[in-house]
């Protein structure tokens, strides 16, 4: 599985820790709260209790008394019941036979030792506290009190700390999104310069002021990137100066080997054979090193024009030897802005590739889709393997891919500069498999820069 980013795992640790926090203080403050209440209720009770089993106490001293209307004389409000038992027989203000199975037994017996007992039950209307109290003149006199509106209470209270607990712990979240997202900045920062200078950019920098705590990072980032560019830069000036100074010997050796074919019939064979290939490594050697002139100056901006692209195609093609119908132009206008020297050599060697590696060009397509025009080149070969399709824009790959494609010659530059072309046009090129067999080279602009 894959492990979950640094901005997830500081987050759902700030919300655990909310959450863990948030839950004891709840809990410790609603077994607080509950203890409190609870104890509090039980004190009003008793003394409650006892107020009234002293009227009862009172009521029963006469000659004849009648026990229900000291029962009834008894103020218990809405929520207590009295009920008394002499002689046998149970009392109560009203015809309520279900008042007496509310006593337990156990409680009962300590009653009817002479002491006094107090337990919670749970009675077929909720929570009550049944207060039991001796007196001479009965085996007993008990109270029940109900509870629900403390059980209503701390229910009440159960819910608001849980909403509290959930609400803590999606503050804990956010407050861990906020803090890794403020922490965090500046390294999107530098990954958003390190992504411009992969893509060519290498004028981006970072500003060492805007995070005091990162200066040091910024301060070596910006001089990493500078000896980069100036490397890449003595890089470049080091191939187009070689590049330039071999170009007058190579023209004298194209020269001389000119003359030599014109008089090969006249060699033997042996010789001809030699000039033969002699003719074509200094035209190769001709094709490396424009092809190198090329890529030392590919940094350069387009100089971008209007370009009817399905008319360059059919050009190139004809240029080539191929038939002008292999251009297949979607609807829409074909007129990109674009620099025509480069997209006339982006189409060329991407012509010639499909035609020394992948048994000749088969289509070349042009079309919009979404937010980007395309230009597609497809192939009649065996295709690209999905472990190579990156490392053939590569400079130089002239082995396992091409190999595998087809013969080896070339200059194992075409498609690096196809791919140093589009990119600096803001685009990307890339393969894949057509449909039928074969590769599809396909070429994409965003729509806003053509």
């Amino acid at each position: 599985m894959r492990r979950p980013g640094l901005r997830t795992r500081v987050t759902a640790g700030f919300a655990t820790g909310a959450l863990v926090l948030s839950a004891s203080m709840a809990a410790l403050s609603y077994d607080l709260t509950r203890r409190t209440l609870t104890a509090g209720r039980e004190r009003t009770a008793i003394r409650a209790a006892y107020q009234d089993a002293t009227v009862v106490h009172a009521g029963l001293g006469t000659d004849r008394p009648d026990i229900v209307e000291v029962l009834r004389s008894l103020d218990t409000g809405g929520t207590r019941r009295a009920i008394l038992r002499r002689d046998g027989d149970w009392y109560a203000r009203n015809a309520d036979s279900g008042l007496t199975d509310s006593v337990p037994a156990s409680l009962r017996r300590m009653v009817e030792q002479g002491r006094p007992a107090i337990q919670r039950v749970r009675t077929d209307s909720g929570p009550a506290l049944v207060i039991g109290v001796p007196l001479p003149e009965s085996t007993g006199f008990y109270v029940i009190d109900s509870l629900q509106e403390l059980d209503r209470t701390l229910r009440v209270l159960a819910l608001v700390l849980t909403l509290v607990a959930i609400g803590t712990t999606a503050a804990g979240a956010g407050l861990g999104w906020y803090v890794t997202r403020r922490a965090l900045r500046p390294l999107d920062t530098v990954a958003a310069a390190a992504r411009e200078i992969t893509a060519g950019d290498l004028d981006a920098r970072l500003d060492p002021s805007t995070e005091p705590d990162l200066e040091r990072l910024a301060t070596s980032f910006n001089e990493m990137v500078d000896q980069l560019a100036a490397r890449l830069d003595r890089d470049r000036r080091f191939a187009a100066d070689v590049s330039h100074e071999l170009r007058s010997p190579l023209q004298t050796l194209a020269a001389a080997t000119g003359v030599l074919d014109r008089y090969r019939s006249q060699l033997d064979q042996r010789a001809a054979t030699a000039v033969t290939l002699l003719t074509e490594e200094v035209a190769r050697f001709q094709m490396l090193v424009t092809d190198l002139l090329e890529l030392a100056r590919g940094d350069e901006a387009p100089r971008r024009t209007p370009v009817d692209m399905a008319d360059l195609a059919r050009q190139v093609c004809l240029t080539r030897g191929l038939s002008a119908d292999l251009v297949h132009a979607g609807e829409g206008s074909t007129v990109w802005r674009v620099d025509r020297r480069r997209f006339t050599q982006v189409l060329g060697n991407l012509l010639d590739n499909a035609d020394r590696h992948g048994g000749g060009a088969r289509a070349v397509r042009l079309g919009r889709a979404a937010d980007v025009v395309f230009l597609e080149v497809d192939d009649d070969g065996p295709g690209v393997r999905p472990e190579d399709r990156d490392v053939i824009f590569d400079r130089f790959v002239r082995g396992r891919p091409a190999r595998a494609r087809g013969d080896s010659d070339g200059t194992g530059l075409g498609l690096a500069l196809v791919h140093r072309h589009v990119t600096t046009h803001g685009g990307r090129v890339f393969v894949t498999d057509r449909p039928g067999g074969g590769a599809r080279f396909r070429v994409e602009l965003p729509q806003d820069q053509v």
